[in-house]
């Protein structure tokens, strides 16, 4: 730790060294599970790319790729003469992009290890900006939005999108209401920084992008649905995909896990429909010029 930091830098420091073990840990289950993630996301994915308005031999950047998707329907509307640039933090999350490129055919795309608070891209090298459910996660998203900024070309735009509250995401808070209840860890501010809800108000999602230099936001709520054959089904994708309550689930004994489950279950009964469980989510999205 730097101890000529400020309180503020080391606990931002701390949260991105914990968030690069958390999601490079998380890669393997993104993999497994990047037909669903494509399923469920492609109503957010849809609005994001058709408002960045991608154009042939335009140069785009996807920030916390993930499984790249995202940033390769844009790459279809670039064409051959257009340049993808998808990027991620984890090495890990970056070899899923590329394998995910080569079942797809896309053929235009450089991927990179990337800090998204720190762009390793010179002023004004990109016509547009991507970032599916990323900046939320970020220890210092201002920094991020910053950068983004930096990087665009006059008349540049960045669509994005981010988790809305826990109330609307049932998929995502439940669990993690499950170990607080049972006194397993502390409550959880939803404001707090990299959390999955942590941009969820859209007036302090505007403020920050004004903040970074964006004139023109345009923020626009969507739901999304994800579906599961059963209980077990949503268990394992939480397992395997959600992040840090993911990673704390892997922390707790057998017993500790076993009482999780059973809290979480009670929790979503009522998302239980004829054909398994049905479980809203709400992304707020943003184009921001």
């Amino acid at each position: 730790m730097d101890t000529d930091a400020s309180p503020k830098e080391n606990r931002l420091d701390q949260i991105r060294r914990a968030a690069l073990v958390e999601w490079e840990a998380m890669a393997p289950g993104w993999d497994r599970r990047r037909e669903y993630l494509r399923e469920f996301s492609q109503g957010i994915t849809d609005w994001m790319v058709a408002r960045l308005d991608p154009q042939p031999g335009q140069t785009i950047l996807e920030l916390g790729a993930g499984t790249g998707e995202t940033g390769f329907a844009a790459a279809r509307l670039i064409g051959d003469s257009g340049r993808l640039v998808s990027t991620d933090l984890p090495p890990g999350m970056v070899e899923v992009a590329k394998r995910r490129a080569q079942e797809l055919g896309v053929e235009n795309a450089k991927f990179r290890v990337m800090d998204a608070e720190h762009i390793d891209l010179e002023d004004g090298s990109v016509d547009g900006i991507l970032c599916r459910w990323a900046y939320m996660l970020m220890p210092d998203p201002a920094a991020a939005l910053a950068e983004s900024r930096r990087v665009l070309r006059p008349g540049g735009r960045l669509a994005l999108a981010v988790m809305g509250g826990p109330a609307r995401n049932p998929w995502a808070a439940s669990v993690a209401m499950a170990i607080v209840g049972l006194g397993l860890i502390p409550p959880i501010d939803p404001k707090a920084s990299g959390g999955v809800f942590s941009l969820a108000d859209p007036d302090h999602l505007r403020e920050l992008l004004v903040g970074a230099g964006f004139d023109d936001v345009r923020i626009e709520e969507m739901e999304f649905h994800l579906r599961f054959s059963d209980f077990e089904d949503y268990w394992n994708f939480v397992r395997e995909f959600a992040g840090a309550v993911a990673i704390l689930l892997r922390s707790f004994s057998d017993e500790e896990r076993a009482a999780v489950r059973e809290a979480t279950e009670r929790a979503t009964k009522g998302f239980r429909t004829d054909q398994g469980y049905d479980l809203p989510g709400l992304s707020v999205n943003a184009l921001a010029s």
